[in-house]
């Protein structure tokens, strides 16, 4: 999606980190913004900041209701009509504990931001699209943790790792389109992702007192995002791989070793299945792999 003058994006999380860089280049390119975002104080000094650069508008919004992201995009077709770039970018971290100390709650929280709020976007986003017929892209932002998973952060992890395979089976859906989609995988970075709970909900049964260990990891965490890359270094890598078309976007290439052991290790695991069914000299059933010859890999 290289032509973007004149055309509209949407952001969640728009008013800080990557959606507030986001902004500022898309305004930079001569887009029009809309910014969602659930804290309204950050929201109005985000508008104030960027009114200067372009053409911006915004709404407060909680992307984990279909309902207060429909009246935002509403919003945005009143205000400027077609949609053309969604980034589904509000997240939460989701605080530090075992598997087993998260409240159903708390589950629900995480996955109703990261997870629900990307299903909501491109539930909401892609029938305007199609029916506006000027093509259009999604950007939802994952996470490195959505491929290598993060002790002591299940719930983050696990949204991300769904926001990762939604943006693969979109991939699919819209390869005979002209709407694409890209997944953000970033490493750490400074934001304020470590300071998620102050948007719980009011009524959100905390998690148990986390384990010394657990307690551990979310200070190494909290220290890692405080000395990782800046938002507009990820924000300028993510626009130029939605200009590329890119499926994947990566923002650590120091990571890449983590990600070729996950590799070698699934690698592993299908060489002893395979020296299994040679030496249980089970034949294959009628068929086999029949079920998977769609899944060509999508492009990017």
């Amino acid at each position: 999606m290289r032509d973007l003058k004149g055309r509209t994006a949407f952001v969640t999380g728009g008013a800080s980190g990557f959606g507030l860089e986001f902004a500022k280049l898309f305004l930079a390119e001569g887009m029009k913004v809309f910014l969602a975002d659930i804290e309204a104080p950050a929201l109005a000094g985000a508008l104030k900041e960027l009114a200067p650069l372009g053409q911006v508008r915004g709404a407060v919004c909680d992307v984990s209701h279909r309902a207060s992201l429909q009246k935002a995009a509403d919003d945005a077709f009143a205000v400027f009509g077609a949609v053309h770039l969604v980034c589904n970018n509000a997240g939460v971290g989701g605080g530090a504990g075992g598997v087993e100390e998260f409240s159903d709650r708390h589950w629900d929280w995480v996955l109703g931001v990261n997870l629900m709020g990307v299903v909501h976007g491109i539930a909401i986003f892609l029938p305007h699209m199609r029916a506006h017929g000027e093509g259009g892209w999604f950007v939802n932002t994952a996470s490195m943790a959505g491929l290598l998973g993060q002790p002591f952060g299940a719930p983050y992890s696990a949204s991300k790792a769904a926001a990762i395979a939604i943006s693969e089976s979109l991939s699919y859906e819209l390869r005979e389109t002209n709407i694409g989609v890209s997944v953000l995988c970033p490493g750490f970075a400074k934001t304020n992702i470590a300071r998620s709970e102050r948007n719980q909900p009011a009524n959100l049964a905390a998690a148990a007192k986390p384990s010394k260990s657990a307690a551990e990891r979310a200070a190494m965490t909290a220290q890692a995002v405080a000395s990782g890359i800046e938002p507009a270094e990820v924000a300028a890598r993510t626009l130029q791989g939605v200009k590329d078309g890119d499926l994947y976007i990566f923002t650590h290439p120091g990571m890449r070793k983590m990600i070729e052991k996950r590799f070698e290790r699934i690698g592993a695991a299908y060489d002893k299945a395979e020296r299994y069914e040679r030496e249980a000299k089970t034949p294959l059933p009628k068929g086999y792999g029949v079920h998977t010859s769609f899944l060509r890999p999508p492009s990017g």
